[in-house]
């Protein structure tokens, strides 16, 4: 017969090996996590605010970004901002090496399409999606350093309400389409915070 007293360190032996085979399992899903929905860490998992711009929740995706390809002078960017997340996100400034960079819309003024700072940024509301597009919102670089040529790769940071930033990288592409003209002049003097616009 065996002494009852070793039945209660064993229990607890047995116990501590399921806690930290648990634990073992857990920490290496984490490790794992490929993004897709089914993978996803639970909702009681915590992230950095600091960390890669594709993991923390509040952090935009941007999808198809792309740059109309330019010589010299403006030019503008575009892409849909995507917010999986549950609180919307508001985008209040953008940045690249090649060029200063203003968040702009179009809007009528005095019956006419004129293009302008967009005061505020753009929100993109929780779990939807924003467009920026010719003839919309825009990401605009206000004087080009150097050419944007297409086939290039130009990198921007965004800046987000609360100082957050995230950096993706766009495509330079030739684009005729909605016949824009991102030059100095465009739209009501004055309706624009920077360079007239």
């Amino acid at each position: 017969m065996r002494p009852t007293l070793s039945t209660g360190p064993r229990r607890r032996a047995t116990a501590l090996l399921a806690t930290a085979a648990l634990l073992a399992g857990g920490a290496a899903g984490c490790g794992s996590w490929d993004g897709s929905p089914s993978a996803a860490p639970s909702p009681s998992v915590t992230l950095d605010a600091g960390a890669s711009a594709s993991a923390p929740a509040g952090v935009l995706g941007v999808r198809d970004p792309w740059v109309k390809a330019a010589d010299a002078g403006m030019t503008a960017a575009f892409g849909t901002l995507v917010n999986d997340g549950d609180t919307d996100v508001t985008v209040t400034g953008a940045t690249t090496d090649v060029s200063p960079v203003e968040v702009h819309e179009m809007a009528m003024r005095d019956g006419r399409m004129v293009m302008r700072a967009k005061q505020g940024g753009i929100v993109v509301r929780a779990e939807s999606s924003h467009a920026l597009e010719p003839g919309g919102d825009h990401l605009m670089l206000m004087d080009l350093r150097k050419p944007v040529r297409a086939g290039d790769q130009v990198s921007f940071t965004l800046t987000f309400a609360g100082g957050r930033t995230q950096t993706f990288t766009a495509v330079a592409k030739p684009f005729t389409g909605a016949q824009e003209s991102y030059a100095p002049g465009h739209g009501a003097p004055g309706a624009s915070a920077g360079p007239a616009s």
